[in-house]
């Protein structure tokens, strides 16, 4: 990063860190783009008006809720079910934040809403990637921002190519290009899986969800992220407590010899 006399970034720095966050995203644009057409192809062919399907990507900004929201309106769903169904499925983003917490926290207030506005899961994955090298507060939000801010573009653009084009193309959301998707997210955990407690966490999660998946409201989904979280924290701890017990034990031996020696001592 370049930076001035006064040892403070410059604009040129802040402008390089924006455009690698926006270089390191494109491939999860790809992977969003034919979920973003699904999406508006579906909104064409559905009860919602065009400019009903673009302001909910412009506002929602989030694939999965956004799906689901569009089928509980189909179906005739109340407000209240529709809102709890998409907050349930976007409580993941709670543990994105835990996580990219540390990395913002002296950010201002203003940045860190922009910020958390762009959150998703391609975004998340590019900020952890870049930030987890990095010594927590050294970071700005360029990059960041960067990422989320061509990623936020990417689905609108995709959002209006489905709401315009989506009709020409039928039978589009049956050519099986939501599994695009689903590859995004198999290349977004794969690379976290550096240590037994991630592994087992993700498998925990993903058999769960897997077996939960009847339950209402997506609960199962939910049910399985919480397991997933609590066995990756009992292992986390558990692998943290040998260090500290043998640290105790190291302590009171050093001081159990200090005062043996300093006895002796005295007794001379």
């Amino acid at each position: 990063m370049t930076h001035s006399i006064l040892g403070q970034p410059t604009r040129t720095g802040h402008f390089k860190e924006f455009a690698a966050g926006a270089r390191d995203i494109i491939p999860m644009m790809v992977g969003a783009a034919p979920f973003g057409v699904i999406f508006g192809t579906l909104v064409a062919s559905g009860p919602l008006h065009l400019w009903h399907g673009q302001l909910m990507s412009l506002v929602v900004f989030a694939g999965s809720a956004q799906f689901i929201a569009l089928g509980l309106i189909a179906g005739h769903a109340s407000f209240a079910v529709i809102w709890a169904t998409t907050l349930v499925v976007n409580l993941r983003h709670v543990l994105y934040s835990a996580t990219l917490a540390p990395h913002v926290a002296h950010l201002s207030a203003r940045w860190r809403c922009v910020l958390g506005a762009l959150l998703t899961d391609e975004v998340f994955a590019v900020a952890w990637e870049h930030y987890r090298h990095r010594e927590a507060g050294t970071v700005g939000p360029h990059y960041f921002f960067g990422a989320g801010l061509a990623m936020y573009l990417n689905w609108q653009l995709w959002t209006v190519a489905g709401l315009l084009f989506g009709a020409a193309f039928p039978g589009l959301q049956s050519l099986g290009l939501d599994f695009a998707m689903v590859a995004t997210f198999i290349a977004i955990v794969v690379p976290q899986l550096v240590a037994l407690r991630y592994i087992a966490a993700a498998a925990t999660a993903g058999t769960l969800a897997f077996f939960w998946q009847a339950w209402p409201y997506k609960l199962g989904l939910l049910g399985a992220v919480f397991a997933g979280v609590a066995v990756g924290v009992l292992l986390s701890m558990s692998r943290s407590n040998p260090r500290k017990t043998r640290n105790t034990r190291g302590t009171h031996g050093t001081r159990h010899t200090r005062g043996a020696r300093d006895t002796a001592e005295a007794s001379r």
